[in-house]
């Protein structure tokens, strides 16, 4: 594992997923998930995340989109807080997930609909 990498990974993934939500993801670890948690840190968030040829923001939007087609809706309501906090507006999550309806199927746009809206109405609670 390279630390430099690690580190950077660590820095980008708290600040698109929130400090609080990734220190619980790390200090929850054990044994068995410990080499996730790295894999993800330093592969997902460090190497990938890290390239500066594609911006944060361009970064979510095509999360939203494979998340969305994946079906993975805990990764998906996690990564619309994301979104926002890498600048996308509602009406451009909107417009990803109307975008996920014609090219992955509208059951998984109205999944993804119903999740992302939850996640909105959350971000706006935290901040009332």
């Amino acid at each position: 594992m390279s630390k430099e990498i690690y580190d950077r990974g660590l820095a980008i993934r708290k600040s698109v997923l929130g400090a609080e939500y990734v220190d619980k993801a790390l200090s929850n670890a054990d044994e068995f998930t410990q080499p996730l948690q790295d894999l993800v840190t330093e592969y997902c968030w460090g190497w990938a995340w890290g390239r500066e040829e594609l911006s944060k923001r361009d970064r979510s939007m095509i999360n939203l989109a494979m998340i969305s087609i994946l079906n993975r809706q805990h990764e998906l309501k996690v990564h619309v807080k994301g979104a926002i906090r890498n600048g996308l507006t509602k009406t451009e999550i909107r417009e990803v997930l109307l975008q996920v309806g014609i090219y992955g199927g509208i059951p998984c746009a109205v999944d993804s609909f119903r999740v992302a809206k939850e996640a909105l109405a959350e971000l706006d609670a935290e901040t009332k």
